[in-house]
């Protein structure tokens, strides 16, 4: 089995990353899950994918897609794997 091609930067407990991790479970995808440094000042990681140290932040190897902030990475999962977005159909199991 492949690695799933979404992964997600996040933080424990923290009520913006489990709004996209709701998203991701809603549209059924698979995703890897990378919890980051608490520290603010410390998320390199994030930095150097996102431009940003604030999360969620993912990166979506289906799309090329890097983003971080909640709401825009929930429209993007609605938009790119909802019902009737554009592109291919997906199958699910």
């Amino acid at each position: 089995m492949s690695d799933p091609a979404i992964t997600l930067y996040r933080l424990q407990a923290c009520p913006f990353c489990e709004r996209v991790v709701r998203k991701l479970r809603e549209h059924e995808l698979a995703y890897r899950s990378r919890f980051i440094e608490p520290m603010h000042s410390e998320r390199d990681v994030v930095k150097r994918l996102s431009g940003k140290r604030t999360v969620p932040a993912i990166v979506d190897e289906n799309t090329g897609v890097t983003m971080s902030e909640s709401a825009n990475i929930v429209e993007y999962l609605d938009r790119t794997y909802g019902e009737g977005a554009e592109g291919e159909e997906r199958e699910v199991a």
